[in-house]
């Protein structure tokens, strides 16, 4: 049965629109986006009724997944606290930023102290590879198994980042191969980890090896989102700059990372122990993280960060209509758009 509105008050006004727009609204060839085949005749309008996934153990609604952010700054306890509630609403995920301060201070603990507004939501903390080394020599996991329970997460993101602390002017110098720290972590904890770089990706070698560890999930964090190699040149001075400015341009996209991870898949068979992923680094929006994730040959969600990050510094109410955007258009995407 087909409806037909018999008051249109706006049919005047919507069709002057359509005439005047009509020239601007065109789309050249080159500008098309060639991932999908548009479907249109074969599904309704999404109802809004989507169902469940599982990841890391837990239910989410949507598989999407704000990536690490920020803590011991004035506006991070609001970012946080913006976040948490947003994921909690809408069964997103959640990563904290480094939680490298709590370890020996709770000066800034009440800014990640936001396990209350996500519910049951996937919500993990984070540390970086130079701290777990740290706290292996020292013989001192307690400590970081007590700050988890504190924060009441769900497991660990351990963030590898050897350019980001080489280009660090306070940073940390990495003393073995960080595969070997993770590794030894994993057998002297029970502890769920994720294993994440800080937007540069991982070549094909280094994917390899933390897919045959017994991770939760790999995190992309490809190039083309956020960069924490450019940011601290960006800190640092300029002949500094001038050096290593091109090191920060290194590394791998989130498609040439999927395309390796089924490569690897491929090679390595039953030999998989990491069965999940998280795809970041450059979505730009829910048609990147519904192609990535449809291409990828495992359990895999997407994540972002600067654009969650730019509303949840603003408003709550920002966030909930930038988050109600995206997850509207995930369920269009998912309705008309067959990925080729």
């Amino acid at each position: 049965m087909t409806f037909i509105k018999q008051n249109d008050p706006k049919a005047a006004e919507r069709k002057r629109d359509h005439i005047e727009l009509a020239f601007e609204s065109q789309v050249e060839k080159l500008h098309l986006d060639t991932r999908f085949s548009y479907e249109p005749i074969l599904m309704a309008h999404p109802s809004g009724n989507n169902s469940f996934l599982t990841f890391l153990g837990k239910k989410m609604r949507y598989p999407i997944w704000i990536s690490s952010m920020t803590g011991g700054t004035k506006l991070a306890k609001k970012i946080n606290q913006n976040l948490a509630k947003i994921c909690g609403k809408y069964g997103l995920g959640m990563g904290l930023g480094s939680c490298r301060g709590l370890l020996y201070s709770d000066d800034y603990f009440v800014d990640f102290d936001v396990r209350h507004h996500l519910g049951d939501a996937p919500f993990f903390a984070n540390l970086g590879i130079a701290q777990i080394e740290e706290s292996l020599a020292k013989n001192d996991l307690k400590r970081i198994k007590k700050l988890l329970e504190r924060l009441q997460v769900d497991g660990l993101i351990i963030h590898i980042n050897p350019l980001q602390e080489w280009l660090q002017p306070e940073g940390d110098h990495i003393t073995r191969p960080p595969i070997e720290t993770i590794s030894e972590f994993l057998d002297k904890t029970n502890i769920k980890v994720i294993v994440k770089e800080v937007g540069q990706g991982m070549g094909y070698e280094s994917l390899k090896a933390l897919l045959q560890l017994p991770l939760e999930a790999i995190d992309f964090a490809a190039h083309g989102g956020t960069n924490f190699s450019m940011i601290e040149l960006f800190r640092s001075n300029e002949i500094h700059q001038k050096a290593y400015q091109n090191l920060a341009l290194v590394g791998h996209s989130a498609e040439e990372m999927t395309l390796m991870t089924n490569q690897i898949i491929k090679e390595l068979g039953n030999n998989i122990s990491c069965q999940q992923v998280i795809i970041s680094g450059g979505i730009r929006d829910f048609l990147d993280g519904y192609y990535l994730t449809e291409k990828i040959n495992l359990s895999a969600i997407y994540g972002q960060a600067s654009a969650f990050l730019k509303y949840a510094t603003k408003s709550y109410e920002e966030l909930e209509k930038y988050t109600e955007l995206q997850v509207q258009g995930l369920e269009l995407a998912r309705q008309f758009l067959k990925v080729k």
